[in-house]
């Protein structure tokens, strides 16, 4: 199952992610629910970066499934909007596909 954390501020504002897992709906290499998910989140990553100018923190590894980005300081509308296009993508991955495959938690940071 992918576990998706959604880092939110006091004032439940997004500020970041963490995803991790696999979702298991097929064989390694064959399992869409992972691809859809490792491009949203790629994307939203590339976007930031090529499309704000805002500081953010991120890692990615392969081996466990492991996407984390964060912003540590304060956010553009654009980087909000953006956070906020990732999380309705995967929303809509879950809605589609089934929470036994992603699974959401939120952590105030």
């Amino acid at each position: 199952m992918i576990q998706v954390m959604i880092l939110c501020d006091k004032n439940h504002a997004e500020k970041g992610i963490e995803i991790t897992g696999h979702a298991g709906y097929a064989e390694y290499g064959q399992d869409v629910i992972c691809a859809a998910v490792s491009v949203l989140a790629l994307n939203m990553a590339n976007s930031v970066e090529r499309f704000t100018n805002d500081h953010f923190e991120g890692s990615v590894t392969e081996d466990g499934g492991m996407f984390s980005f964060f912003f540590p300081d304060s956010m553009s509308s654009e980087s909000q909007l953006l956070m906020k296009s990732l999380i309705l993508g995967l929303e809509s991955i879950r809605d589609e596909y089934g929470a036994e495959y992603i699974n959401f938690r939120f952590r105030e940071v």
